[in-house]
């Protein structure tokens, strides 16, 4: 643990003032909803609680719909009405698609050059994209590997408007998912000690507000309210920081450091606590209070026993479901209310795990190409199935839709019904 982690945690949060071109090949017609939406990371809701609907009973097996190649990365396909919508890499460009749900055919694709040189120490992870696509109002919002924000029709893979790429990264590259807020999409743009949390038009990709206190960190930002007002909360390069949605307004901050900058956690909410967490940190919840115009934090509770990383937990009625890297990867429930451990398996279930859930299921595709189904059961892990999903390297977050489940492997899109 990082002494400065704890010591951290002991601290109330520190106060702030409040105050191009494309290649589009067949058009398709405007899709049609057929099911639940799956349009963004983690999902409708950002935060892996699934809304389509989930077997009473689970199959011996899952039945394969389809399979196409699309490209390298790692980067989340996202379901609205009849399209998947999946983002990846070949050569040197990144080509963004839009397939069918029923079939997989490709419906239309957008592709722009997006050169990018790996760093030596995220070689395995390959050169991306990683970022997770946002579908709302008929349009496709993407964030390549090297920062190139575009938006598209979602009909026919028309660009919209694009913002080109940053002249600094991230050490690791883009990762950050943006989010639409109404009629904004919000992206952290730049890199390593030079970035800016930026609120968009998502019409026109006119900037309305901008943050620019600190770099981008690699997990993604959600929006929150307390205090009764909506904020924009982020783990940025070496913060984690509160923005008033409506104006960018920075009205607390405080020191979030993980080693190599790897904060790669997004935060979760149960009722007025944040959930918040990283490599080397305790899982920690706090509870933001604002009196007299000033914000402050009161740290609610630690749990140094399962620490999070690349994996952001889900939380089902008053238990988070997550996985510690701890024991090569052990799936963990933890009482959101006291941060007390419920339960936790023996280990090596895998380096990463996206964790999803309703509230009789517990559902983690891990990074063996594994879709682990459990209950969610806050007394006791109670494993029903487990079936093989990819023969390849899955670190994408599936996509939950209309009785099938989507995942993006090393370099296809495999869609299985259950």
């Amino acid at each position: 643990m990082h002494r400065r982690a704890l010591a951290v945690l002991a601290v109330l949060i520190a106060l702030a003032p409040a105050g191009g071109g494309g290649m589009v090949s067949q058009a398709g017609q405007t899709p049609v909803a057929t099911g639940a939406d799956w349009p963004q990371w983690r999902g409708t809701t950002r935060d892996g609680v699934i809304g389509a609907a989930l077997p009473a009973q689970w199959p011996e097996a899952l039945e394969k719909r389809w399979e196409i190649t699309v490209g390298t990365g790692h980067a989340s396909p996202v379901v609205s009405g009849n399209r998947v919508v999946v983002i990846a890499r070949e050569g040197d460009q990144e080509i963004v698609r839009a397939l069918d749900a029923a079939s997989g055919r490709e419906i239309w694709r957008a592709a722009y050059a997006a050169p990018y040189e790996v760093n030596p120490a995220a070689r395995s992870h390959g050169p991306g994209p990683k970022s997770t696509p946002a579908i709302a109002d008929g349009r496709v919002f993407t964030f390549g590997i090297a920062g190139v924000l575009s938006a598209f029709d979602l009909a026919s893979g028309k660009l919209l408007w694009r913002i080109p790429a940053p002249d600094v990264l991230p050490d690791y590259g883009t990762t950050t998912s943006p989010l639409v807020d109404g009629t904004s999409v919000i992206a952290h743009l730049g890199g390593h000690e030079k970035g800016a949390l930026t609120s968009f038009d998502a019409a026109t990709g006119q900037p309305r507000w901008q943050w620019d206190g600190d770099g981008p960190g690699y997990g993604s930002p959600i929006i929150a309210t307390f205090g009764g007002l909506r904020q924009v909360i982020a783990q940025t390069q070496k913060l984690l920081v509160g923005l008033d949605a409506s104006n960018g307004t920075l009205l607390w901050q405080m020191p979030f450091t993980t080693e190599f900058d790897q904060n790669a956690f997004t935060p979760v909410v149960f009722q007025d606590l944040l959930i918040f967490g990283g490599i080397d940190w305790p899982l920690t919840a706090i509870r933001l209070k604002r009196e007299d115009g000033k914000w402050t934090g009161e740290t609610v509770w630690t749990n140094v026993q399962t620490p999070m990383f690349m994996s952001s937990p889900v939380l089902i009625g008053g238990t988070i479901y997550g996985l510690t890297y701890r024991g090569r990867g052990q799936f963990v429930a933890i009482d959101a209310g006291s941060g007390k451990t419920l339960w936790n398996t023996q280990g090596r279930e895998g380096e990463n795990a996206s964790m999803m859930g309703s509230p009789a299921w517990l559902l983690a595709s891990t990074t063996d190409g594994y879709l682990v189904v459990a209950r969610a059961d806050p007394r006791k892990y109670d494993e029903v199935r487990r079936y093989q999903i990819a023969q390849s390297a899955l670190w994408a977050h599936p996509a939950l839709t209309d009785r099938s489940i989507i995942v993006k492997d090393v370099d296809k899109v495999i869609c299985w019904r259950f």
